[in-house]
């Protein structure tokens, strides 16, 4: 597979190595009527509300690195978590501070293509210095095939495999 040169979705530039896997929204999101994103959501790059007639969602954008254990290069997703109502607003307002470190507990918001959901996957969100995106860690005590490949690593051509399938997904 030749990975060295692809086009960004998001910005139409040529870039070099693997491409990020993202995603353009929470399940949640996705999952509402054209109508219902006009009326009770709001999302940007980095957030999402959701306001339901019962609860409110809200869901911010983070990253997973997933180790490839016979390559030099992790593979990236582009992935949202939910956030309690606490912790979001706490990310919301430390947004634009460089020096904000801390973690939160979110909940894996977007189904991985190569793996059954039937359940969200619980997550450590951990705030990067230099506003860089927060990363993700799956709860290793979860028992979800993706939990278990995360922690365990994949192979290379299981990587390739993912990123042709993403690309395939979006034509």
């Amino acid at each position: 597979m030749n990975t060295t040169a692809f086009t960004c979705e998001c910005c139409g530039q040529q870039h070099e190595g693997w491409p990020a896997l993202t995603y353009n929204s929470p399940n949640n999101y996705y999952w509402l009527s054209s109508e219902e994103k006009e009326e009770i959501a709001v999302i940007d790059q980095d957030f999402c509300v959701i306001k339901y007639p019962e609860e409110v969602a809200r869901f911010i954008r983070c990253v997973l690195f997933q180790k490839v254990n016979d390559h030099c290069q992790d593979l990236e997703y582009g992935v949202w978590v939910s956030l309690s109502e606490k912790s979001f607003q706490d990310y919301l307002e430390n947004f634009d501070n460089e020096n904000h470190e801390t973690e939160y507990f979110g909940w894996l918001s977007n189904d991985i293509s190569g793996y059954e959901f039937s359940e969200s996957i619980p997550t450590t969100v951990v705030t990067q210095k230099g506003n860089n995106r927060p990363v993700i860690f799956p709860h290793e005590s979860f028992n979800h095939s993706f939990v278990k490949d995360f922690h365990e690593g994949i192979t290379k051509a299981e990587a390739e495999k993912r990123i042709l399938n993403m690309i395939n997904d979006t034509q």
